[in-house]
């Protein structure tokens, strides 16, 4: 048995939090400094680290856990109130990186860049950049104070719909491809995942209340772990069962907790958890899986304004939503550079046009770098699109604070009431 995955540990935890220190010194968000991390001991730089079976299963676990947060700091208020905007911009959202990248496919193939592509591919490279990952959006809002304002609220309304777009987008082009996978199989699927959902919010809801009913104040860490247990189970059967991304999953188990009267002592419990291992893990091992062979003058100048037609489509796309919705100029510009970040959903996309032999292997290294580069560009856009303005904003937030506040307090309350009798139900 090899032990070298602790020092690999200690070394993305090491470099993640230097270089975070480093890049919040540029007033850059600290997650630029755990991508930076991963490029530079990867095999793009200096090859220290390598992707292993066990770094790619604790990155996974560590984006279900930042969903998983996310959803428990989501305010079912104001996400029903983002639906509608969140539906549009999705779509918005969608549309325009298809039409876009579409394009770009056939003008590089005009231009020679791409000597040999098919509009089949194209297609397929437009669907590339209609993913959308928002976890690196919802971390850098968190440290912004902006995850809980009206324009984070869409960002993750927009997002969950915006997987499920993606998705159907998928199956399409894949259906054009000659796949046996089926428009109305996967349809209905994504339909039975919502009721599933709903179901096991009743249910977990129902448990977690008659557990504080009975419980009477004692060994509140059953609370913490009950709630693991649900999103773990959420995130699985949405992947295994239903076709759906697990950390969509794992966002509705943690709207779920959300609901619940122990939410805020849940979510204080996971901080620790996602801040000391999962989520440097996560964002690092992005940029461990870069691989930059020699590129040629063309396909380095593709990849560039593939970068820039990416960031771009979502920009334009989100923001013409966002517009359509009533939203400020400067509410627009931020939801869209929100919605700009790519991550693992698009890289399973292309691996997916790779094995299905639509997509070329010269395409690949385009589009990771493109992953990379919306990942590092967009904590960056999204801090100055926020540049400027009052933190957080009154007029959306003051109700919220006020509530908050007075939930902390009824929390802090009932710790003490409840720690004596924890106490000695742990010593028994």
């Amino acid at each position: 048995m090899s032990y070298h995955y602790l020092l690999d540990l200690a070394l993305i935890l090491l470099s993640t939090k230097l270089l975070g220190i480093f890049t919040g010194k540029f007033q850059m968000p600290r997650v630029v400094g755990a991508l930076l991390a991963g490029l530079v001991l990867g095999p793009a730089m200096l090859n220290v680290l390598s992707e292993t079976a066990f770094l790619s299963q604790l990155s996974e676990l560590g984006v279900i856990v930042i969903l998983f947060a996310a959803g428990m700091g989501t305010d079912l208020r104001e996400l029903r109130s983002a639906g509608k905007a969140g539906f549009c911009v999705a779509l918005c959202g969608v549309l325009v990186p298809m039409v876009m990248g579409t394009g770009f496919g056939w003008l590089a193939g005009q231009a020679g860049w791409l000597p040999e592509n098919t509009f089949l591919e194209n297609i397929f490279l437009g669907t590339v950049l209609t993913a959308t990952s928002v976890s690196i959006t919802v971390e850098t809002l968190k440290e912004l104070g902006r995850l809980d304002t009206k324009v984070g609220s869409t960002i993750l309304a927009a997002a969950l719909i915006d997987d499920v777009l993606g998705l159907v987008a998928l199956t399409v082009v894949s259906s054009m491809a000659g796949s046996e996978t089926h428009l109305l199989l996967v349809l209905l699927k994504i339909l039975l995942f919502f009721v599933f959902s709903v179901a096991a919010a009743f249910g977990a809801v129902r448990l977690f209340r008659w557990m504080i009913e009975h419980a009477k104040g004692k060994n509140l860490r059953r609370y913490p772990v009950l709630a693991f247990v649900l999103c773990l189970l959420l995130a699985y059967c949405a992947e295994e069962f239903f076709g759906v991304a697990d950390i969509i999953g794992a966002f509705v188990a943690g709207v779920v907790v959300a609901s619940t009267p122990k939410a805020q002592y849940i979510q204080s419990k996971f901080e620790p958890l996602s801040y000391l291992l999962l989520t440097p893990v996560f964002f690092s091992g992005i940029g461990i899986k870069v691989e930059l062979p020699a590129l040629s003058g063309g396909l380095m100048a593709f990849s560039l304004l593939l970068l820039a037609t990416a960031v771009l489509s979502k920009v334009i796309g989100c923001g013409l939503g966002a517009r359509l919705c009533g939203f400020r100029p400067a509410e627009c510009m931020q939801v869209g550079t929100g919605m700009a970040c790519r991550g693992e959903v698009a890289l399973i996309v292309a691996n997916r046009g790779l094995s299905m032999g639509v997509l070329s292997q010269a395409m690949m290294t385009p589009i990771v770098i493109t992953v990379v580069g919306c990942a590092v560009l967009t904590p960056v856009l999204l801090k100055a699109a926020f540049r400027g303005q009052p933190k957080p904003a009154a007029e959306w937030n003051s109700l919220t604070d006020q509530y908050r506040k007075k939930e902390q307090l009824e929390l802090v309350s009932a710790q003490l009431l409840v720690q004596e009798p924890e106490q000695k139900d742990s010593t028994q």
